[in-house]
């Protein structure tokens, strides 16, 4: 929020004034930490941008306004500046029980007060504004904390897994070393280098039970070497060679779609008959095939091959799973 650090002196002068404490420019410099030249010019720019009638009490050696009806314009955030609070307060709402309560609710105490600073208020703020990620699976703190030790004193991380790929439910060892802890649509993801198969992996928090932070540190891989596990192609999923996908929205599908970023190197490009062309690119199918299945006979995978097979093969199954009776036959379960 750095430009609207000046709007926090503009709202603490004007809380000055309707307390009755006729602040000045010597005041305001010590309170920010600026010059009196600089606290000056701010006083100068209520005048003239907010138009505040400002008047100068020599009896009190300080400021008061001559119309107190007068109001301070509200504050204008932008939406990358709302959307960072609300992930913030997101993000320790998650994790603020347990071993960590004591330092969530510290930093929690201080981004409200940042949020008061500005002239808005955190119930106000509350009440106005709200951010959602549905389906996530936040992680506990006894989870969390081991997690980020190991991740920053770099150490060596074990802990029992569980895959929803395993369909029995079991747990597997793992000894690993952390690198990078990435929040993905809610859900905390950590990065390691994993010594049972020599490379890299994403283990999700909320997966793991009985973590072990071990007194052996480790020297962190280069930069260069994990973050292709971050980014590049669509989703969580990374680290492979990429493909281009190309996916044929229906002209009623079109208008959502162009409102939507899917990847930083997306492409969009208009059909004739109205529909729209989506092409990014992909690692990795287990999650585009998720969202794409999502519309249904809306989109239509154009490339790569083995994509497109994938939802065709989908859409088989599906047809199967809901394929009706013949005309005139019960059906057993619908009697």
């Amino acid at each position: 929020m750095g430009s609207n650090l000046v709007y926090a002196r503009y709202h603490w002068f004007d809380q000055q004034i309707r307390r009755g404490r006729f602040p000045n420019a010597p005041a305001l410099a010590a309170k920010f930490g600026i010059s009196v030249r600089t606290a000056s010019r701010t006083i100068d720019a209520m005048r003239v941008e907010f138009d505040a009638p400002l008047d100068y009490v020599h009896a009190r050696r300080g400021y008061t306004y001559l119309d107190d009806r007068y109001q301070l314009p509200p504050l204008w955030l932008s939406q990358e500046e709302i959307f960072a609070v609300l992930l913030a307060r997101n993000l320790l709402s998650c994790c603020a029980d347990g071993l960590i309560s004591q330092a969530i609710a510290s930093l929690n105490r201080k981004l409200l007060q940042q949020i008061a600073d500005h002239g808005l208020e955190a119930e106000k703020f509350d009440q106005l504004f709200s951010a959602t990620w549905p389906g996530y699976a936040p992680a506990p703190a006894e989870i969390f904390r081991p997690a980020t030790e190991a991740l920053l004193k770099q150490r060596l991380f074990a802990f029992d897994y569980s895959s929803p790929l395993d369909q029995n439910g079991n747990c597997h060892s793992r000894l690993v070393e952390p690198h990078h802890l990435q929040h993905y649509q809610g859900n905390w993801v950590l990065l390691a280098r994993c010594r049972l198969r020599h490379g890299w992996r994403k283990f999700v928090l909320s997966r793991m039970q009985n973590p072990q932070v071990s007194t052996e540190t480790f020297t962190p891989r280069p930069r260069r070497e994990w973050l292709p596990h971050l980014e590049g192609a669509y989703g969580i999923f990374q680290g492979g060679s990429t493909e281009t996908a190309i996916i044929r929205f229906t002209p009623a599908r079109a208008p959502w779609i162009k409102e939507q970023l899917w990847h930083p190197d997306q492409r969009l490009e208009a059909t004739p008959d109205g529909g729209l062309l989506l092409t990014l690119p992909v690692a990795d199918y287990r999650e585009i095939k998720l969202r794409l299945l999502q519309f249904g006979a809306d989109a239509e995978v154009l490339a790569p091959a083995g994509l497109r097979a994938e939802i065709a093969r989908e859409a088989g199954a599906l047809a199967e799973l809901y394929r009706l009776p013949p005309v005139g036959k019960v059906n057993k379960a619908g009697r």
